[in-house]
C-alpha cells in the first residue's frame, strides 16, 4: 500500500499501523558511515546532519533490514509501518525491516537540457555518464581549464581555522596541487555559544556575555592571519590582489560567518577591514542575532533588521561583500532592497519542496540574490549529493534557474557535520570534469568556478 507524506502530517498514516506500505523520499542519515541500518527517511533532502528535522511528522525512523548506503536520489522503501504512542524521543512512525525497491528503468546521460525538461530527481536518477575514451579526454580539458582560469571557493574554514585546539595548516599544498586559486577563508563568529545538540541540530546554547564574541573574533581573524602567513598564502584585499592569485599562487579572502562579533557598533566593520583585512562579511550564521533571523530558528526579527541595514550600507561603502547565507527569505528580500552592490549566498543548494528550517533554498529565494547581480555558491554535502556527477547536475539546476552568470563552489571546507564529495582541493579538477560532462562550455565552467565571484567581487571591492 503506498503511502503519502501528508498522510503522516494529517493522521491518516495511523490507520495503516501494522500493515506493509511502501513510500518513497530521502535517506537522512543520523551518523556518519557508509551504510545506515538506521536512518530517517525525508520529503526531500536534508542540507547536512546538523539540520535533521525536528517535527516527528516531517520525517519517518527506518529499521533497514540490511545497511543501505546513502542515495543521491530518492529511496522507494517497503516495510512495516508502526504508529507509536508515548515514545520517549518524540517519534511517531517507524518503518521496520525496510527494504529497498530498486527502479527497472534503464539509465542514460544526464544533460543540461535533461535537468531542465525531466526535474533534478529523474535527472539525478538517470545519470550514468560517459564512457572511458570520453572521461580521459574530458578530464584533460578539465585540468587544463582550472590552470588557465582564476578559481574561487566563495565559502570554507580550510586549515582548522574553526577549531582553536587543533594545529593550522594543510591548506596550500591542495590548492596547488588541485588549481584552487582563492578561498573565502571564514572564521566562525558565534562558535562559542553554538554546539550540535542531541537532535543533531546545530544552535545557540545560551546568549553571549557582554563582548564576548567581539573578544572572541580577534583570535579567530587572527588565527586566519597565523593560518595565511604559515602556509604563504596571500592575503586579497582588492580585485588586482584577488586576479593576481590566479598567476602568482593560492590567496584568500579574509571573511566572517556571522557578524554576531559587531555587537550592535557598525564602526566594528570598518575596524575589522582595517585591522584584519575582512573583505567577505556573512550576516547572520547559527544564531538568530542583531542583524537578521535565521533559516534554521524561528524567525524573531521578521527578517533583516534596521541594524542589519545598517551594516549592508556599511558593507556598500568600504567596499566588502556582503554574504546572506543562513539568512531567511525575508531577510534576503530586505538585503537586495537595501544594498547597492551584488549579494552573495555562499553556500547552499536548490529545492523544489522547502520545509521550515531548511538550509536549502527555493527558486524565488536564488532569483532575489540573482536580481541583485549576486551568486549561489553550490556545497558539497553526501546528505544531498552523492558524489561530483550528482553534485554538477545540482548546479545545472541552479543555472537553470537563475542563469550561469550567478553560481558558484562554496565547499564549506572543513566544516560540514557530513561527509563531503568535495573535501579536498585536490578534486578540484574533477569537479571541473563532471561540469564539463553534464553540459557546461569551458567558458560557463570558468564562470562558476570562480568568474562569477572575481566578478562580484571586483563591483563591491574595487
Amino acid at each position: 500500500m503506498r503511502l503519502d507524506w501528508p498522510g503522516l502530517k494529517d493522521g491518516r498514516a495511523d490507520a495503516l499501523d501494522g500493515a506493509e506500505v511502501e513510500i518513497l523520499g530521502w535517506m537522512a542519515p543520523v551518523e556518519v558511515a557508509d551504510v545506515h541500518d538506521y536512518f530517517l527517511l525525508t520529503p526531500e533532502p536534508i542540507c547536512c546532519i546538523g539540520c535533521l528535522p525536528s517535527d516527528p511528522t516531517a520525517c519517518l525512523e527506518i529499521f533497514a533490514e540490511t545497511p543501505l548506503p546513502p542515495r543521491g536520489r530518492p529511496a522507494r522503501l517497503v516495510g512495516q509501518l508502526r504508529r507509536l504512542v508515548d515514545d520517549p524521543a518524540g517519534w511517531r512512525y517507524q518503518l521496520r525491516a525496510a527494504r529497498l525497491v530498486e527502479e527497472s528503468e534503464p539509465a542514460v546521460a544526464v544533460t543540461r537540457r535533461g535537468v531542465i525538461a525531466a526535474g533534478a530527481t529523474l535527472a539525478l536518477a538517470a545519470y550514468a555518464g560517459p564512457g572511458a575514451a570520453a572521461q580521459a579526454q574530458t578530464a584533460t580539458a578539465a585540468r587544463a581549464l582550472v590552470d588557465a582560469h582564476l578559481t574561487v571557493d566563495i565559502h570554507s574554514h580550510a586549515g582548522r581555522i574553526i577549531n582553536p585546539n587543533a594545529p593550522l595548516g594543510g591548506v596550500a599544498d591542495p590548492m596547488r596541487e588541485g588549481g584552487m586559486s582563492v578561498i573565502c577563508l571564514a572564521m566562525v563568529a558565534d562558535r562559542p555559544v553554538t554546539k550540535v545538540g542531541a537532535d543533531r541540530r546545530i544552535s545557540a546554547i545560551r546568549q553571549p556575555a557582554p563582548g564576548e564574541l567581539y573578544a572572541w573574533s580577534q583570535t579567530a581573524f587572527a588565527r586566519v592571519q597565523i593560518l595565511a602567513r604559515s602556509e604563504k598564502l596571500a592575503v586579497v584585499t582588492d580585485a588586482a590582489s584577488l586576479q593576481a592569485a590566479q598567476k602568482n599562487g593560492p590567496a584568500v579572502v579574509v571573511a566572517a560567518e556571522g557578524a554576531d562579533f559587531l555587537d550592535t557598533s557598525v564602526d566594528r566593520v570598518e575596524e575589522a577591514y582595517r585591522k584584519y583585512g575582512l573583505r567577505h562579511l556573512q550576516l547572520t550564521h547559527y544564531r538568530v542575532n542583531d542583524l537578521g533571523d535565521i533559516q534554521t530558528e524561528t524567525p524573531v526579527h521578521d527578517g533583516l533588521t534596521d541594524f542589519g541595514a545598517e551594516v549592508i550600507r556599511a558593507c556598500n561603502r568600504l567596499g566588502v561583500v556582503v554574504d546572506v547565507a543562513h539568512g531567511t527569505y525575508d531577510l534576503v528580500k530586505r538585503a537586495a532592497k537595501v544594498t547597492t552592490k551584488p549579494l552573495v549566498l555562499s553556500h547552499t543548494s536548490l529545492t523544489g519542496s522547502p520545509r521550515p528550517l531548511t538550509r536549502l533554498i527555493t527558486s524565488d529565494h536564488a532569483r532575489v540574490i540573482a536580481d541583485t547581480g549576486g551568486v549561489i555558491g553550490i556545497w558539497p554535502p553526501s546528505t544531498v549529493f552523492p558524489d561530483l556527477a550528482a553534485m554538477a547536475v545540482g548546479i545545472a539546476r541552479m543555472v537553470a534557474v537563475v542563469g550561469v552568470d550567478h553560481v558558484g563552489l562554496g565547499s564549506d571546507m572543513l566544516g560540514l557535520t557530513s561527509p563531503s564529495v568535495f573535501d579536498s582541493y585536490r578534486d578540484l579538477p574533477a569537479l571541473a570534469q563532471a561540469l564539463l560532462t553534464v553540459g557546461f562550455g569551458a567558458d560557463e565552467t570558468a564562470k562558476i568556478l570562480g568568474g562569477n565571484y572575481a566578478r562580484v567581487f571586483a563591483q563591491t571591492v574595487g
